[in-house]
């Protein structure tokens, strides 16, 4: 018995050496496959072509942002920023104009990166939302992201972002890269000079903000990997408690969103739960104070708030639906005994309903800027940089180099 089991070990591992299969056997009964040893900067680095899916211009311009975080243990901090000013980053680029006076499209992608729960043929990177016009989307997936392990493959996640997500093909459209993270930019066998080099060949740039001391970004090649792809480098305290100004407007902007929310005309089969997604969303802002709520509801009365996939008043207004040729069964209950003029009546009802809160919002959402502006000048803080600080900031001036504009300039 004992030579027939010493017979078959040596022809499983003459079969694994013939056939470069890398397996990991532990005769205690574990199996860590999956749990490769870690790679350092001494590991032969990967070739790639960083060549991205495309968008094709369409006569219509574009801010495309994708968020690349860290999920690795130390990063909660970091995910609970971004959480809870999602919508204030969105509220801060639905500002914007491009050259001829239009509001661009909006698009957010989302990968998450350093989580050993993640697979390691992928370099623990998972692409958590595409580039989307799909706010509430965003929000969802966010808010269920969670943290463990982990290795962070700086190099790796960019080289992933700039060739999978599609990419607009004009020069006049801004496109940039977030990475946010707090280990050595260097990790992994891709490197990141190629990464960042051929993103910014294909007009995307690379902003990195590191978690911790600035000059310790500084050694661990973060400001490297912006200044290779014309980025900024920043660094934040990720543990940095984000401060929520409430004003005396916040009350009745968060009513309005009730009353914005009865405006939704679910259709399709995505109608229902899509519907109940945005409710949940605004459940979710709701988790860090009023304020946050207001910073939605200024959100979904922008031109950046988009769901013609389930809203029949958006996509009546986008043209993507006629009214005459739904199904009744697409339809919402209140209107499946309705005839088509009956039917047109209730969406331009409802979508006059829709402007006119929208309208409102907008007003309160100016005087709340203006008073949350003068609240943050009295508190003339010095202390850290959070998420929210960094990316505004940084988009507002690579804005300017498309000769993009906003509003109150």
């Amino acid at each position: 018995m004992k030579k027939l089991l010493l017979l078959s070990a040596l022809v499983l591992i003459a079969v694994v050496s013939m056939t470069n299969i890398n397996i990991q056997i532990d005769f205690n009964g574990n199996d860590d496959y999956h749990k490769p040893p870690k790679t350092d900067i001494k590991t032969p680095l990967m070739e790639f072509n960083a060549k991205p899916v495309v968008l094709k211009n369409d006569g219509e311009s574009n801010i495309q942002v994708a968020l690349l975080l860290d999920t690795s243990n130390s990063m909660d901090g970091l995910i609970d920023q971004a959480k809870s000013q999602l919508w204030k980053m969105v509220n801060e680029l639905a500002l914007a104009k491009d050259q001829e006076g239009n509001v661009p499209n909006l698009q957010i992608a989302l990968y998450e990166y350093g989580n050993d729960g993640l697979s390691s043929r992928d370099g623990y990177i998972r692409q958590v939302a595409p580039m989307t016009t799909d706010l509430d989307l965003v929000s969802e997936k966010l808010f269920a992201m969670t943290t463990y392990g982990g290795e962070e493959y700086c190099g790796h996640v960019i080289q992933t972002a700039t060739k999978d997500l599609q990419w607009s093909d004009s020069n006049n459209d801004l496109k940039i890269i977030f990475i946010a993270g707090n280990e050595p930019f260097t990790q992994g066998n891709v490197d990141y000079k190629k990464s960042c080099k051929a993103a910014i060949e294909n007009g995307i740039i690379i902003n990195t903000i590191f978690c911790g001391d600035y000059e310790e970004g500084i050694r661990t090649n973060w400001k490297d990997g912006a200044d290779l792809a014309d980025g900024k480098y920043i660094n934040i305290n990720q543990n940095e408690a984000v401060v929520h100004i409430e004003t005396p407007y916040d009350k009745e902007i968060g009513e309005l969103n009730n009353k914005l929310n009865d405006t939704y005309i679910g259709y399709g089969s995505k109608g229902k739960a899509k519907k109940e997604r945005q409710m949940i969303q605004d459940s979710n802002a709701a988790q860090y104070s009023t304020a946050n709520v207001a910073q939605r509801a200024m959100s979904k009365s922008s031109a950046a708030y988009k769901n013609s996939d389930w809203d029949l008043i958006d996509a009546v207004e986008e043209e993507a639906v006629e009214v005459e040729k739904l199904d009744e069964d697409a339809l919402p209950e209140e209107m499946k005994e309705m005839d088509t003029d009956e039917r047109k009546a209730f969406i331009e009802t409802k979508a006059k309903e829709r402007k006119d809160v929208q309208t409102k919002i907008q007003e309160l959402s100016k005087k709340r800027r203006e008073y949350e502006a003068a609240e943050r000048a009295k508190m003339a803080t010095e202390g850290e940089s959070t998420l929210d600080d960094a990316m505004i900031g940084t988009i507002r001036e690579q804005a300017k180099t498309k000769s993009y504009k906003f509003k109150e300039q």
